[in-house]
């Protein structure tokens, strides 16, 4: 597997993100992208190997159209490790289509807002999902990504490798939601706390 295709990131909860964001200013990050809407569709086979596998194929639409393939994951040092390989397609409905003709369908359809800071090596994405705030920390290191979260003043104990379409999986159990995707609109008047995802917040105490 090419290098470059390695994907290493750690994700934190966050109880207050605008003012962790202040805080990531102040410290000099410099802005990468600023907050954009994002809509991405999530292919499985029918029998659902993929998911099991631990793989994951993704169509995205923010203000380019992606496409990603993930590779299973693996902790390497506290951190999520896995093969990623993405590109810019130009026509997401005929990539839809593309999908769907090879007998892939979609299995969930998932949003989020997210702005991306670069900071001393790592990229810093701030997402903000229909549950809840979370900063994710990226970069080619693990050493290297816990250093900056240590910096940022985020509990390296709080961190979690789980994704986000986990999450919703357990809180769909939990709080016995019946749809099927992780949307803004279907979590309209819902609250979630960090008990809820079993997780704790990393920007307190």
């Amino acid at each position: 597997m090419n290098q470059d295709e390695r994907e290493m990131e750690v994700k934190f909860f966050l109880a207050n993100l605008p003012a962790f964001e202040r805080k990531l200013q102040s410290l000099g990050a410099s802005l990468v992208t600023k907050r954009t809407f994002e809509s991405n569709l999530r292919f499985d086979w029918p029998n659902g190997s993929l998911s099991r596998s631990g793989q994951a194929l993704r169509l995205r639409h923010d203000k380019d159209n992606i496409l990603t393939f993930k590779g299973a994951s693996s902790d390497q040092q506290g951190v999520l490790s896995r093969q990623e390989i993405e590109f810019k397609i130009s026509d997401l409905e005929a990539a839809r289509h593309f999908l769907e003709a090879l007998g892939f369908q979609v299995v969930v359809a998932y949003e989020k807002r997210r702005t991306t800071y670069a900071f001393e090596g790592v990229e810093i994405m701030l997402d903000e999902m229909p549950y809840g705030n979370f900063c994710e920390v990226e970069g080619a290191d693990p050493a290297v990504i816990q250093t900056v979260a240590l910096k940022l003043g985020l509990r390296w104990e709080a961190h979690n490798l789980t994704s986000y379409l986990m999450l919703f999986a357990q809180l769909k159990g939990k709080l016995r939601l019946n749809f099927r995707d992780l949307t803004f609109v279907n979590f309209r008047g819902i609250t979630v706390d960090a008990s809820d995802l079993g997780l704790v917040y990393a920007d307190l105490g």
